[in-house]
């Protein structure tokens, strides 16, 4: 359980934090999974008057529920609606070009972030440098946010386990839609990032201002760049884990920690915090997972507690503190979220959504593998190797 303590703790210990305000009066509903996030997001696309704004690290062609996203994009376009969407060149490099021609050539505007081909405007050299974010706002009303991908690995089923090929595995994740003057954050972190690549002129903006009916959620949306030298959500989980008192819940893609970052986690479990951690198992970035398991040992014998998820590909980026504060959005637990990536975050302080986020990853985390210091000890020379070599690049995970 968690108390208005908790919540005003959590609240003065986040006021400071950044210069973005905390924005009262929004309603926050949590989608569970991967295919439940995409179909909302095709339901509100659908339902689509004057815009459809998407900033997207992987954005592909996907079907849920019979619909295709190439068809309701097109289908907006032509009925007059402002379609607009930012992808990332890296992680949307294997998206066929005739599929993202066949939308341009259908009203569709389109944006590449940092194109690798050198032959394009805006071609950087350092493909280090990638649009991790997850956006797409409707009408400037409804938002999503979370660390689901336009991405066709949602609609693999869960008895799918994990694969050869993680591409057709079942895959953990998680997003948020939020209605509410929040909205209008978001709403102008995509319009920054498709002016500052030159996009094609968009109409005026229109945002939710006021508050929504039943909407008790407090928010404030977190946008990082690697130029910025701001990483706004790090900054955000360091406070909320120092004002800890009761239990902390932290379920992450990548997880590939600096050392203060892990410290704090040990410093919290050795204080009487009940810290677990969910992590992956099995990752499309293999490395990054030996490179998280080179710290349990200083993690377990500290009394933080962690698990591992084995039978999916966990890529949620979700966390819940003493069910008064939870972070939902795009940032991983690694260095590469803070030094590289544009990310977008939910920090949410409301007891509804915390609880809401830290049942839903007690639910994964029920079917997830118990990982005892004794069993990390016996870890054959191999898993040694592996995660030795990975801690020796983990800047680069």
């Amino acid at each position: 359980m968690s108390s208005n303590a908790d919540l005003d703790r959590q609240i003065a210990a986040q006021a400071p934090m950044s210069d973005r305000p905390l924005i009262a009066g929004n309603r926050v509903d949590l989608l569970p999974s991967g295919a439940a996030a995409l179909s909302a997001m095709l339901q509100a696309i659908a339902g689509a008057r004057r815009s459809i704004h998407m900033e997207y690290y992987i954005f592909e062609e996907i079907e849920i529920d019979g619909r295709t996203l190439s068809s309701s994009l097109i289908a907006k376009a032509a009925a007059g609606v402002e379609v607009a969407v930012s992808y990332d060149a890296f992680g949307s490099a294997p998206t066929p070009q005739r599929w993202l021609d066949q939308l341009s050539q259908a009203g569709v505007l389109l944006v590449e972030y940092q194109p690798l081909n050198p032959f394009r405007r805006r071609f950087s050299l350092d493909a280090n440098y990638r649009d991790h974010r997850k956006i797409l706002v409707v009408d400037g009303r409804i938002g999503f946010l979370g660390g689901v991908n336009i991405s066709h690995v949602y609609a693999n089923p869960p008895e799918a386990g994990v694969q050869a090929a993680t591409d057709r595995s079942y895959w953990l994740d998680t997003a948020v839609r939020i209605e509410g003057p929040a909205v209008a954050r978001i709403e102008a972190l995509f319009r920054d990032t498709w002016l500052k690549q030159e996009g094609a002129a968009l109409r005026a903006a229109e945002v939710a201002e006021t508050s929504v009916p039943g909407g008790g959620e407090t928010i404030r949306v977190e946008g990082s760049a690697p130029r910025d030298r701001r990483p706004l959500y790090s900054r955000s989980l360091r406070a909320a884990i120092r004002a800890a008192r009761s239990r902390i819940i932290i379920a992450t893609g990548y997880f590939v920690p600096t050392r203060r970052e892990w410290r704090l986690l040990a410093r919290a479990a050795r204080r009487g915090v009940a810290v677990d951690l969910l992590l992956p198992g099995v990752s499309d970035v293999q490395q990054a997972v030996f490179a998280g398991r080179a710290l349990y040992g200083r993690l377990l014998r500290r009394g933080v507690r962690i698990h591992e998820v084995r039978n999916a590909v966990l890529h949620a980026k979700a966390a819940s503190i003493d069910g008064a504060w939870a972070a939902i959005g795009s940032s991983n637990f690694d260095r590469r979220s803070v030094v590289y990536n544009n990310e977008v975050d939910a920090i949410i302080l409301a007891t509804d959504t915390a609880r809401a986020i830290e049942d839903l990853l007690r639910t994964w985390m029920a079917t997830a593998t118990p990982i005892t210091l004794r069993a990390w000890e016996q870890r054959s020379w191999r898993e040694w190797v592996h995660e030795r070599v990975a801690r020796l690049f983990r800047k680069l995970l």
